[in-house]
């Protein structure tokens, strides 16, 4: 991949429990090395009972040149209510920082402000509820948090929940567009597009794709999703 691009992705775990109903965290992270991304955002990467021990081990994940954003909690977690990031390359952290979400079920989100190979990114990684209502109180959430910050180039990415066109996405998120992504739900004969990435204006994906070369279709009941980003070189004609 060029300098100029780097390559997002995104994929829920399901706590590294296949489709066989074998826990595998070795076949996880073959997909996971198959994406040839930059920086992963995941899901479910954490067993569910307390103190949600990491699924997918730190030391298997770092012996293959990965580094382990610090989102995890004692007790050995990857990351924070099941969302965790990895990174490689060049991509260096200048912070990370949790956000409570609303809702029923426990959500929360994640955020790393990173400088890449496209320069500066901030990357939210998220797992919304399972009902509408709730998905769109975690996204006003999330954009009440950003709007905190200094404004950076922005992806949003995770399982998104949503079983619809995106357009009540798109209405919650006034600054980012969803790319059009193939269906990644279920694994074995997708429908739904539930896990997506969104991009601010300053983003321009050049390629994208739902990555369902094996073991993916069998290592979880999701299949990753992936993008290749470089700065825009138009200005948003928003106001």
């Amino acid at each position: 991949m060029k300098a100029s691009a780097l390559r997002i992705a995104t994929y829920n775990l399901q706590k590294c429990v296949g489709l066989d109903l074998r826990r595998r965290p070795d076949r996880s992270l073959r997909v996971i090395n198959a994406l040839a991304a930059d920086i992963v955002v995941l899901q479910e990467v954490d067993k569910r009972l307390p103190p949600r021990p990491a699924a997918l081990p730190h030391d298997m994940i770092e012996e293959d040149g990965w580094s382990i954003l610090p989102f995890g909690a004692p007790g050995g977690s990857l990351g924070w209510h099941g969302n965790a990031m990895l990174v490689r390359g060049e991509a260096q952290v200048l912070e990370t920082a949790h956000i409570e979400l609303p809702g029923l079920e426990p959500r929360g989100a994640i955020r790393a402000d990173l400088n890449t190979t496209i320069g500066p990114l901030r990357v939210i990684g998220v797992h919304l509820g399972l009902v509408r209502r709730y998905r769109l109180l975690q996204l006003g959430t999330i954009c009440r948090a950003l709007r905190q910050l200094p404004e950076m180039p922005t992806v949003f990415a995770g399982d998104f929940n949503e079983w619809g066109k995106g357009m009540a996405l798109d209405a919650a998120i006034k600054r980012v567009t969803f790319l059009p992504m193939h269906a990644s739900f279920p694994a074995p004969r997708p429908v739904a597009s539930l896990d997506r990435i969104a991009l601010s204006p300053e983003l321009t994906a050049t390629a994208m794709g739902v990555h369902s070369h094996q073991p993916a279709h069998i290592a979880s009941d999701h299949l990753p999703v992936w993008a290749d980003l470089t700065r825009s070189t138009e200005k948003d004609p928003r106001p």
